[in-house]
């Protein structure tokens, strides 16, 4: 079955006079998955992305890394493709590859379509995990985790994110840790590549120049025989209650990475326009224009890297508010409390209109560009897909963009920024206590 539709959304309208388009056409593949083709006459790459629904959602526990290896390892070989012939393939063809915990994602250029879609397609149905190739990239992920281990600015990152979602699965490590990954064998991977894998959990986008019947008639030919499985069933969603609580990770280095933060929203929440808009204007505006950049960097002179967003990390479970800095040990007591006090007069006072306009224009300036990319074009499809949105989101988007007003922000921020109940994980020469007193 195929059905088409169109994303329009006249992005920016009142001020570019642009528009994006995205066209879409649907097809429920016979082997249960969900295909999504957009086309686009004349692009030079074409853009095929693989979601599995679960991700890491689905490891084991004590196997963290699990499903990020199945997807980082998939292109080791295949029954019908070993590791260099998907190489010596891909690569006169402009193409690429690569996998993680939540499927694949590759790029091609011309008209090599269907050469990466039969890669793709014998990845996702068949890979082989030899021994060899297997321990030789583990060497490589572990080396990478050892390193990470004694990283403070990621350790600071990953207790914020203990503290805030306890041991929900969202806490733990997301690439697993030198241990767990070391643990995982070939025939773990082949095991939970069989059980999480399936059709049922499958949706398919491709984009560039292509013909929408034309692709489904060869996804359907490759996966005919895949099997459907299980689908996926979200776990509940349980998490400590709000409220401030603490953790060092103790190195000795020249500065501290102080992480504060608190429980986010869900991708799906009315308010998620207009805190895009609240994060532009508090923490991640363009030039260092936003408020905590202009408090803690130029004012306090406190770091050069500081931010604060709560956007960015929302997905089908709820993100986190984040405000990061990396700072000497005596200034954390100082950037804590500039940190909370910015959280607070962004509660208490309506934002300026001027702070709301230059926000609003960044971002309506902005947001096309990124869709140039026939990747970019082919996650949306998908992320359209995984959170159930309407055929028209990205023109109500780029309208509720528009509509946002001082107000909208102001509610917004007494909703979900929640400064009296923050976590505060710092890693470098600190020590809880000093937490404790810089939290209040």
């Amino acid at each position: 079955m195929t059905r088409k539709t169109k994303s329009a959304a006249a992005l920016a309208g009142k001020r570019r006079g642009t528009r994006l388009e995205i066209p879409c056409h649907s097809f429920d593949l016979d082997c249960g998955a969900r295909l999504f083709v957009s086309p686009r006459p004349g692009a030079p790459v074409t853009a095929v992305r693989i979601h599995l629904r679960g991700g890491r959602s689905s490891d084991p526990e004590g196997r963290d890394g699990l499903g990020l290896l199945v997807g980082a390892l998939a292109d080791q070989g295949t029954k019908s493709y070993d590791e260099e012939a998907i190489s010596r393939l891909l690569m006169p063809a402009g193409g690429a590859v690569s996998g993680d915990a939540n499927g694949l994602s590759g790029t091609v250029a011309g008209e090599g379509w269907k050469l990466l879609s039969e890669i793709m397609a014998s990845m996702l149905t068949e890979p082989r995990y030899p021994a060899g190739p297997v321990a030789r990239q583990k060497e490589r992920v572990i080396g990478r985790l050892m390193a990470e281990a004694q990283d403070p600015r990621v350790q600071g990152a990953q207790l914020l994110r203990t503290l805030v979602y306890g041991d929900h699965w969202l806490a733990r490590p997301e690439r697993g840790t030198a241990e767990s990954v070391a643990a995982i064998t070939p025939a773990q991977l082949r095991a939970h590549q069989r059980r999480t894998w399936v059709a049922s959990r499958a949706m398919i986008s491709v984009c560039g120049a292509v013909e929408p019947e034309q692709v489904s008639r060869h996804w359907n030919r490759m996966l005919r025989g895949w099997k459907s499985g299980r689908p996926h069933v979200q776990t509940p969603l349980r998490f400590p209650a709000p409220g401030k609580r603490v953790a060092a990770f103790t190195a000795e280095r020249a500065q501290v990475h102080v992480h504060l933060g608190h429980l986010g929203i869900r991708r799906s929440d009315p308010d998620y326009p207009a805190l895009v808009l609240l994060d532009h204007i508090l923490g991640t505006g363009p030039g260092f224009t936003d408020r905590i950049s202009r408090r803690l960097r130029d004012e306090l002179g406190l770091a050069y890297s500081v931010s604060a967003a709560i956007h960015s990390s929302a997905g089908l479970a709820p993100g986190l508010f984040r405000a990061y800095i990396g700072t000497s040990r005596e200034h954390v007591g100082t950037a804590v409390a500039a940190f909370l006090e910015e959280m607070h007069r962004i509660r208490r006072e309506p934002v300026a209109a001027e702070e709301l306009e230059l926000a609003r224009d960044y971002l309506l300036g902005s947001y096309p560009l990124g869709f140039e990319r026939a990747s970019r074009r082919a996650s949306f499809l998908i992320t359209r897909e995984v959170h159930g949105f309407g055929e028209s989101y990205l023109e109500d988007l780029i309208a509720s963009f528009e509509a946002v007003t001082i107000a909208d922000v102001q509610r917004a921020a007494g909703q979900h920024l929640w400064p009296e109940r923050c976590c505060l994980a710092a890693a470098g020469p600190v020590k809880q206590a000093e937490l404790r007193r810089a939290l209040g």
